[in-house]
């Protein structure tokens, strides 16, 4: 599709709101920007020029505020780790809202464009390897089809970035649905007073779940939808071993997309209580606590929106539980469905809760690789080596091939084909990619990697490599917030 757009289609609701919601503020200028990665296709898709020029290239390092920009940053709070917080955009600058060809209205945010009135004692800033980091798994997140925020383009800004030790510093521009969180639901009922809460929550409903607006309760309804999408995106994250690492209340997107990639990973061998980000040290947001952490934030959205709901705070208490008490009913089905995808079984039955079972366990007691496991359901049994080829998992694998032998193997493969990625960005392989581009400024690895993410439900014969996982199961591996 040939692409004519030279300019931005600005719009700016965000700001007819109450002003406590936001502050305004400019970016800080680089002294010498340069562009380290375009995303093209994206760029294609928002009806933006397919290759950056100097313009272009000087407002996303945050040099240049043409007509048209009016750069904010956002208020919110948040429980991090279970601690209320005020908090707000720190590192993070929001240019406005980019209304697309069809009318489709997107967030564009600069990360790392200097400091705002939230930063407290941060500098506002970001390193090349951090920014790179959330390109590559925002990008591979899409390519997953999971619901994600996107990647504009980094760009290096010239400056040097102080954290463990002296980074080049760098310049993201994040695309969101929105960057509306349940942390701002929890600020603006601390500070709105009631009808301006009511006023911002009516925003959200319009700009994000319009169906609901005419509802005979419509904040519960709201809180309803959202808590639907949060059970999609972990019932998600969980089908391809991703480990978030900072599930926050301010981390946790009212649209349902996944936000925020600093500690996040995917899990290689598989364990429920999989950890890897170096501030999570008790675990709080472990593999298999994300659906449970999951509800407790949909709580939080809860309680933030208690003085909307009903006049009558104990009958809006109770409306609210009953919401909740869903959340664990309606995961478990979903995810009972998603693992039977993943099992190429077509229709779930009572039986499939014992094959899953099964299946884990013996996952979890032979440190087995998740991705791979279920590759491993494509090859007959002559084809099974290492520890696929033992005892149980052969007698699991008999008891599996009958259970699917009633249906059509082209649907049972096409299932499998859809609901298995055949590669994940496996942690030694960023790591070595991302060290190589910031440090070596060598990104022969980076756009490998990239490009197979993106597409990892297809055959890559060439990086057949890129789904082997370290020998070492990823002992010791930790993750850092970046930030």
């Amino acid at each position: 599709m040939e692409n004519h757009t030279t300019t931005w289609n600005w719009d700016h609701s965000y700001i007819r709101l109450n002003k406590l919601l936001f502050s305004e503020v400019t970016p800080t200028p680089v002294p010498q920007p340069e562009l380290l990665i375009y995303n093209s296709k994206l760029a294609c898709e928002l009806g933006l020029k397919q290759k950056i020029d100097e313009s272009l290239l000087a407002q996303l390092a945050g040099n240049l505020m043409n007509e048209g920009i009016h750069p904010i940053a956002q208020a919110y709070a948040g429980h991090q780790f279970g601690h209320f917080n005020i908090l707000g955009d720190g590192r993070a600058i929001l240019l406005g809202e980019h209304l697309t060809p069809t009318n489709e209205r997107f967030d564009i945010q600069l990360k790392g464009p200097g400091r705002t009135p939230y930063s407290r004692n941060g500098d506002g800033r970001a390193t090349t390897s951090a920014m790179l980091r959330e390109y590559l798994i925002s990008e591979a997140m899409h390519g997953l089809h999971i619901p994600t925020t996107r990647s504009l383009a980094v760009i290096k800004t010239g400056d040097e970035v102080y954290r463990e030790y002296v980074s080049e510093g760098a310049v993201l521009t994040r695309v969101a649905a929105s960057h509306i969180r349940v942390g701002t639901f929890q600020y603006a009922a601390k500070y709105l007073p009631k009808e301006e809460l009511s006023i911002f929550c009516n925003y959200v409903i319009q700009r994000h779940y319009p169906e609901v607006a005419n509802d005979t309760n419509p904040p519960l309804a709201f809180l309803k939808k959202v808590q639907d999408k949060q059970i999609d995106l972990i019932v998600n994250w969980m089908r391809v071993g991703f480990i978030h690492g900072v599930m926050n209340t301010d981390n946790m997107s009212i649209p349902g997309e996944t936000i925020d990639y600093g500690p996040c990973a995917f899990m290689n061998t598989y364990h429920p209580s999989t950890v890897f980000s170096s501030i999570d040290r008790n675990g709080r947001y472990a593999f298999g606590n994300q659906p449970s952490i999951a509800q407790w934030n949909s709580a939080c959205l809860a309680s933030a929106l208690i003085p909307i709901i009903h006049e009558d705070k104990e009958e809006a208490v109770k409306l609210c539980q009953e919401v909740i008490n869903e959340f664990p009913v309606i995961y478990e089905q979903r995810w009972a469905k998603m693992m039977c995808s993943k099992l190429g079984v077509l229709e779930e039955q009572a039986e499939d809760a014992e094959l899953i079972k099964e299946l884990l366990t013996w996952m979890e007691e032979n440190h087995a690789d998740y991705t791979n496991t279920f590759l491993q359901l494509t090859h007959s049994s002559e084809d099974h080596t290492g520890i696929y080829a033992s005892n149980e998992f052969q007698s699991w694998f008999t008891h599996w091939k009958k259970r699917i032998a009633i249906y059509s193997m082209h649907d049972v493969n096409k299932l499998l084909s859809s609901s298995n990625p055949k590669f994940i960005p496996r942690n030694h392989l960023v790591e070595k990619a991302l060290y190589q581009a910031a440090n070596l400024n060598d990104f022969e690895l980076f756009h490998t990697l990239l490009e197979v993410v993106q597409t990892p439900y297809d055959e890559h014969p060439k990086y057949d490599h890129f789904q082997e996982p370290p020998l070492d199961g990823d002992v010791g591996y930790k993750t850092y917030c970046g930030t």
